[in-house]
């Protein structure tokens, strides 16, 4: 057994203690006592803020090779996407498997204890299939593996160009299988390792026909994730195809459930939030990279009036920052309609934490409560960032104020992987700056 002290500590929502004394055994918190005004001798001390673990709901890790080389000159999301499909065509396993290794290594130095890779480079260039038909998802598991953190693996069905069906083409003829059977016989023989769990993706109505949809459905457990509504231009297309939105094809298709996670959400109807909301769906929101791709801002507030739970992305990684993804929830709101205060700290520090868990199907973490898996995270309070902050509003400091550089100290299923800032097994930037440079070569 390990016990842990906490100066400040965000037990669930509407739960702030001072003085926590959490002892772990086998991952999990076995007792958790508040109140308790100085360490025991025995007890690792954790100053400042002291989290459950942050869920990052949707990641592409491969999208960590294209920071800092994207930005150069004008376009749009589509010119974008130009960029990363020239990445994902010269991926091999063993570059991809080194980058996911450290983007995800990155993840954990930001206080992430899980990740939901959303998955669609399955296979090699033209689409030539390797031995193991999941050779790369096998890499990634072991890639998060490696860098200290639970992973969900969203497998993700990939068959067509457009919305009407079109036919694949060059790097997207890695991502397909060619048909939803073809598809689910290959995610049947995943093997899965003790901190890591499937689910499936569809990744878009733009690469998914709606014939198709209805047969996920008839298969589709939990959880089931989808980019929906990114892009006005996808809106158009399914609208010109079917006379129905992204969101209501997925209703017909019975796909609307509370086993799904839409991820982006941006242009939605009022329809389509009436939609989602009534059936208890998910959102992902990935305010970091919807802005570097200049998809639009999401209305998040009135999708959680609706009944929809929140939940955070870093999506392509034009940063990996769970906290900067929080606060950027609430203020791009206030961007939307000028006006402050429609997300408090408790709000967003739960969909970084326990309701991104749950849409990634790990229900038995993201609080610190006897039983529950040992995720710890503390963030500084005496950083030049997050310095002076009134006692009565310390997670607002955090979620407000500090960044995944003031995290110090990661513990993830009762193992500490992060101390001092610094991973304990992997030098995290020398680790990205190799990786990234031997995927370009």
């Amino acid at each position: 057994m390990t016990r842990y002290w906490a100066r400040h500590a965000w037990l669930s929502p509407g739960s702030l203690a001072d003085g926590m004394l959490a002892s772990i055994e086998d991952g999990r918190f076995a007792s958790v006592e508040i109140g308790v005004a100085s360490p025991p001798p025995d007890a690792t001390r954790l100053e400042g803020l002291t989290l459950p673990g942050f869920a990052n709901v949707h990641s592409h890790a491969f999208h960590r090779g294209l920071r800092g080389r994207t930005h150069a000159g004008k376009g749009t999301f589509w010119t974008w996407r130009d960029r990363m499909y020239a990445l994902a065509d010269r991926l091999t396993p063993d570059t991809y498997g080194a980058l996911a290794r450290a983007c995800f290594a990155e993840m954990v130095q930001a206080g992430v204890t899980c990740v939901g890779e959303f998955h669609y480079l399955h296979h090699g260039p033209g689409g030539a299939r390797y031995d193991d038909p999941n050779e790369i998802g096998h890499r990634l598991m072991a890639a998060a593996a490696e860098a200290g953190l639970r992973i969900t693996l969203l497998d993700t069905v990939y068959l067509s160009s457009t919305v009407d069906g079109g036919a694949l083409e060059g790097p997207q003829l890695r991502f397909g299988d060619g048909s939803v059977s073809a598809w689910a016989s290959r995610y049947s023989r995943l093997v899965l390792g003790v901190s890591a769990r499937a689910g499936i993706a569809v990744h878009s109505v733009r690469a998914v026909p709606r014939a198709a949809l209805k047969e996920i459905a008839a298969m589709a457990g939990s959880p089931v994730h989808v980019h929906l509504s990114e892009q006005r231009a996808e809106n158009e297309a399914a609208l010109a195809a079917y006379g129905l939105t992204p969101t209501q094809l997925l209703d017909d298709a019975g796909l609307v459930s509370p086993s799904l996670t839409a991820v982006h959400a941006t242009h939605l109807s009022d329809e389509d939030r009436v939609l989602l909301g009534d059936a208890g769906a998910s959102v992902c929101f990935c305010p970091t990279t919807e802005r570097d791709l200049a998809d639009g801002i999401g209305a998040a507030r009135p999708l959680v009036d609706a009944g929809a739970r929140l939940c955070l992305g870093s999506d392509s990684h034009a940063v990996i920052d769970l906290l900067e993804e929080a606060r950027a929830v609430e203020l791009d709101e206030r961007l939307r309609d000028e006006h402050r205060g429609h997300f408090d700290a408790d709000e967003l520090l739960a969909a970084a934490t326990v309701d991104g868990h749950r849409a990634l199907g790990w229900s038995d973490a993201g609080t610190i409560a006897v039983g529950a898996r040992a995720d710890l995270v503390t963030v500084r309070l005496d950083t030049v960032r997050t310095a002076g902050y009134a006692p009565d509003q310390v997670a607002a400091a955090a979620v407000f104020a500090a960044t995944a550089a003031d995290v110090t100290d990661v513990v993830v299923d009762g193992r500490p992987v992060v101390r001092s800032g610094a991973h304990l097994s992997i030098d995290v930037p020398a680790a990205l700056e190799a990786a990234i440079e031997a995927a370009w070569a």
